[in-house]
């Protein structure tokens, strides 16, 4: 007892000293717990005044404040109470100089004590709601029956519920939260208590705003009308609908007259439009592409009625082309979307380029704000004709015979005719750089329905998965299946642009570009009809907009449909660097081979090589 004092006490002459500095003259290196095991230490030090300077030499220095420490020490007290651990108490604390006496290490000795626990959640005045929604709610509530009695999570709750009944009809409702805590004061009954108010409904709908697009567009994007029981989430639904056609660079949905209380509530939608032109230029770097320019010219209400027109033209090492697309964003209902698109498009891989000449029109229906669905019928003309390597490596070019070059010209040409399925379902929080949630997209495609070249059958299945861990790490995970089916059996069936191929930035970066998959007697990749892949990153945020990655990826593609041998997988490991931009991270990826193929080659010498460095824009999933 009598160290322990001593040492508090040492600690406080060693602050009185610190305090006598010139402010910002002395940095905090490093703040430290012990006895922290009930709540998460990141965010216990994310909610101190005091904070660490960053590791990095060019990073932002914090200065140590003696008045700002104290008043951490009790809000360190405060932050426990709030979790549910009301006799949580700050034991001691250490503030270390180091010997040039311009940093500190500061150390908190916390006793968390036992928590109050909830030993009951009930809900009264929810008749309302449909039991069903009800049970759901109450499983989405945060607090749970012998948990710590965590008082944010008593506050989602209340506003979980609030939400639901203003999502079934009561924009008035009014939900009041009371506690018991026992008679120990530690075994406290939570209860949730609703005044539902009055049943609404829409009542009128006025527009304002708008120049050039006309209201009935924006009528026939809502999801509610005049009449209709007034509910939350319908609003907010459709507010994401009106910034979903890309018109307006505001919108808002509002009830009006709320303090009244009327069964009827008036609807406002504000919107401001945007540039209904834009051209964008693009210029870029990719140790694959190598140099990219890009072009695109975008019209939102083309034509009127919302309609989206646009152009994009793109050159690299690896691809150029021209694309045109057109959507027509309300047909026949609000869901539904008709798409259509044509390219004249190359692209080029180690054994022959590829010219497609294509048409596509879609319909497509988005179900919610996660799901959608979408049919299309393709047509194009493909071109390929085998690269010079090729030409020079007979063993190759009778493996292109056997899947479908002609001899006598050395290429492959022909119509393809499909028809295809797309469904989507998403829960990432964002699209850039998700952290959290899961991505399903399924595609099929049908080939030989309508008289053509090609006939075949073909599946791919692409699973991304985000979880986060604390507030630095998301391990993000990757799961690629994909297969095609020629008719007859027949490899010629298939043209050489659907073959699949792995390797690369974005697939296995232990490898260069398309060096993943079945090889020719010389060495060069041909590509396949099944393939299998996964990655898995664990990215760690290091300071401001700078993070790490570790990644491990594995996979491979066979030569014949369902061929898969999940013992013949390609695995690769290794280190990167992101920095956050507006359009995406920049990405630095090296990859480290750890099992080789040693019959790869390049330009017909071997290459051994293990490792590969890739750099480009976005994440690899």
């Amino acid at each position: 007892m009598r160290r322990r004092v001593f040492r508090v006490v040492l600690a406080g002459l060693l602050m009185v000293s610190v305090g006598c500095n010139e402010e910002g003259t002395i940095t905090v290196r490093s703040i430290e717990f012990v006895g922290v095991n009930a709540v998460d230490q990141a965010r216990l030090r994310s909610a101190l005044a005091t904070r660490q300077s960053a590791k990095l030499p060019w990073g932002r220095k914090a200065s140590f404040d003696r008045a700002r420490f104290d008043a951490d020490l009790k809000r360190i007290q405060a932050f426990y109470a709030d979790r549910g651990y009301p006799d949580a108490r700050v034991t001691g604390f250490d503030v270390k100089l180091n010997d040039k006496q311009d940093e500190v290490d500061a150390t908190i000795t916390i006793a968390e004590g036992e928590p109050a626990r909830v030993a009951a959640i009930s809900f009264v005045g929810f008749d309302t709601i449909p039991p069903e929604r009800l049970e759901a709610l109450k499983n989405q509530v945060p607090l749970k029956v012998g948990a710590p009695l965590d008082r944010q999570f008593v506050v989602n709750g209340r506003e979980l519920a609030l939400d639901e009944l203003k999502d079934q009809g009561y924009p008035y409702a009014k939900i009041e939260v009371s506690e018991d805590d026992g008679p120990d004061g530690k075994t406290a009954t939570v209860t949730f208590m609703a005044e539902p108010g009055k049943l609404a409904h829409i009542g009128p709908i006025t527009i304002q705003g708008n120049t050039s697009v006309s209201a009935r567009v924006i009528e026939r994007s809502l999801a509610f009308k005049t009449g209709d029981v007034y509910r939350r989430r319908v609003l907010q639904d459709s507010q994401r609908r009106l910034y979903g056609l890309e018109l307006f660079q505001f919108a808002n949905i509002e009830p009006l007259n709320t303090e009244l209380q009327p069964e009827e509530v008036p609807i406002r939608i504000t919107v401001a439009e945007g540039k209904h032109q834009r051209v964008n230029f693009g210029l870029g770097y990719g140790t694959e592409e190598k140099a990219r320019v890009e072009a695109e010219y975008h019209h939102v209400n083309f034509l009127g009625a919302a309609r989206l027109a646009g152009a994009h033209a793109r050159w690299s090492a690896l691809d150029r082309g021209v694309r045109l697309d057109f959507n027509q964003p309300y047909f026949f209902a609000p869901r539904f979307s008709l798409g259509g698109d044509g390219q004249h498009w190359l692209t080029f891989t180690p054994a022959y380029q590829s010219i497609v000449t294509s048409a596509k029109l879609t319909v497509a229906h988005r179900t919610n704000e996660r799901t959608s669905w979408a049919t299309s019928l393709l047509s194009e003309r493909n071109n390929s004709t085998i690269s010079e390597a090729a030409l020079n490596d007979e063993s190759l070019r009778d493996d292109l015979i056997a899947l479908g070059l002609d001899p006598d010209t050395d290429s492959q040409s022909g119509t393809l005719n499909a028809i295809a399925f797309d469904l989507q379902h998403s829960t990432a929080d964002t699209l850039l750089n998700a952290r959290r949630g899961y991505q399903l997209a399924f595609h099929v495609e049908q080939a030989g329905l309508v008289p053509g070249t090609y006939e075949y059958y073909g599946l791919s299945i692409d699973a991304r998965h985000y979880l986060p861990i604390g507030s630095r790490v998301v391990v993000a995970s990757r799961l690629q299946l994909g297969n095609i089916s020629p008719s007859a059996n027949d490899p010629g069936n298939v043209p050489f642009s659907k073959k699949y191929f792995l390797g690369g930035a974005s697939t296995l970066r232990g490898w260069g570009r398309y060096e993943v998959g079945p090889l020719s007697d010389s060495g060069l990749p041909i590509g396949g009809n099944s393939l299998v892949a996964f990655s898995e990153e664990a990215r760690l945020d290091i300071h401001g907009k700078l993070g790490a990655v570790l990644f491990l990826d594995g996979g491979n593609v066979w030569t014949d449909s369902w061929d898969m041998d999940l013992r013949d997988l390609r695995y690769d490991v290794g280190p990167g660097l992101r920095y956050q931009t507006p359009i995406g991270p920049v990405r630095f990826d090296a990859g480290y081979q750890l099992n080789p193929n040693p019959d790869l080659r390049v330009d017909g010498e071997p290459l051994l090589r293990r490792w590969r460095i890739h750099f480009s824009i976005g994440q690899a999933f």
